[in-house]
């Protein structure tokens, strides 16, 4: 069946970086579009980035120039590399998985920032 498993949160300080990984197994990674989305306690979930299985991105205007996604097919993993982040990206972030929109989701990882 189809697993994401996201890794790579944590409590981290104002300023501070983290970098997030999403592992996919049961499908064939390298058609899938793949994207990172996020959830803050009584928000709907929103979009953080997404990247085609040709390689073009898109970011949502909260993250840019600070975050950045990109994949590795020969892993069959999505990275999204967060900096400079603020108490505001404070969420539980979500790998997805589609051919034209989100079909699978992980679990979430916790991502607190805070001092």
């Amino acid at each position: 069946q189809v697993q994401l498993v996201e890794s790579g949160g944590g409590l981290v300080q104002p300023g501070g970086s983290l970098r997030l990984s999403c592992a996919a197994s049961g499908i064939i990674f390298s058609i899938y579009e793949m994207g990172w989305y996020r959830q803050a306690p009584g928000k709907q979930r929103e979009l953080v980035a997404t990247i085609t299985r040709s390689g073009s991105i898109d970011y949502a205007d909260s993250v840019k120039g600070r975050f950045t996604i990109s994949r590795d097919n020969a892993k069959n993993t999505v990275y999204l590399e967060m900096n400079k982040l603020k108490p505001e990206d404070t969420a539980v972030f979500y790998c997805s998985a589609g051919l034209r929109r989100p079909q699978y989701w992980g679990q979430g990882t916790q991502v607190t920032v805070t001092v």
